[in-house]
């Protein structure tokens, strides 16, 4: 098994990541870091020689998964999806983790993790909300990654579901060239709260569960700091000097929320970046 907690000596691990995008590939790193033997599942070929093991599959289509390794102790799934479509995320989400299960040796597999997002809950004002807050997403999206985590959680398989905020990260800065351009708006006259976490912290946060001997089965993925969202936008187009956005609707189909991480915190996780703004602005004196 992977590291565990309150002083027990670590035993490094055997894990695949399904799906080594962005946080995928930093999540891999960690582990490499740490002693464990990671492979890493994407469609496309790798030439990364960091000692990550790559492997070529679709989780789409099971015929591709026919050869890969044995022993595997821990999955990490955090698939792309390629369109924002609701046929593409079921395969992907659905059917590609029931696929990637069924090809795995299950007599090996210990512990599967699965990042979700936040989407999967509704509006909820000014309320905060946390793992017992009960889900009603307003997308398909979240509808969909919800039925993936329940049908992970019927599964004969340990299983932990990670709910993750809004990215953000040294690729992920679109949000400010929109502010440079002007060409965001935010609500001024209602409150809309933005929950955001570090790309780095969300690959740590991923490390420190597959690290836990007893995880609970659900945790939320956010920063320390909820922010009105005209708070953040005006502070990040302070920073670029760029004028504050107008007066405008919310974002669609995102209900407005106060995420708390508590839980996750509670169970030793400590965010590099437990506010935004802080993490938006060391990113941009880097750049």
């Amino acid at each position: 098994m992977a590291a565990l907690q309150h002083g027990t000596a670590r035993v490094s691990a055997r894990v695949l990541i399904a799906g080594c995008g962005d946080v995928g590939l930093r999540v891999a790193h960690r582990l490499l870091a740490l002693g464990d033997e990671v492979w890493a599942l994407r469609r496309r070929a790798s030439d990364d020689a960091s000692g990550i093991r790559w492997l070529q599959g679709d989780l789409t289509r099971p015929e591709t998964l026919r050869d890969l390794p044995d022993r595997i102790e821990q999955v990490v799934y955090l698939p792309a999806p390629g369109a924002r479509d609701a046929q593409v995320y079921r395969a992907l989400f659905v059917d590609g983790l029931r696929h990637l299960l069924q090809a795995l040796d299950g007599r090996a597999l210990r512990r599967v993790l699965l990042v979700s997002s936040t989407a999967v809950y509704g509006d909820h004002g000014d309320a905060w909300v946390d793992e017992e807050t009960p889900t009603d997403p307003p997308g398909f999206n979240g509808k969909i990654l919800l039925e993936a985590e329940q049908w992970l959680a019927a599964q004969p398989i340990a299983s932990v579901v990670l709910r993750l905020a809004g990215l953000y990260g040294p690729d992920r800065l679109q949000l400010i060239e929109r502010l440079r351009e002007g060409g965001v708006s935010v609500p001024r006259q209602s409150l809309h709260w933005a929950n955001r976490i570090h790309v780095d912290d969300a690959a740590a946060a991923i490390t420190h569960l597959l690290s836990m001997e007893h995880p609970l089965p659900l945790y939320l993925g956010a920063d320390d700091t909820p922010l009105p969202l005209n708070v953040l936008y005006d502070h990040l187009a302070s920073l670029v000097g760029a004028p504050a956005p107008a007066e405008g609707a919310g974002p669609a189909g995102v209900g407005s929320k106060r995420l708390s991480n508590a839980r996750l915190r509670a169970s030793g996780f400590v965010p590099q970046w437990p506010d935004a703004r802080e993490g938006y602005a060391a990113l941009l004196r880097d750049r």
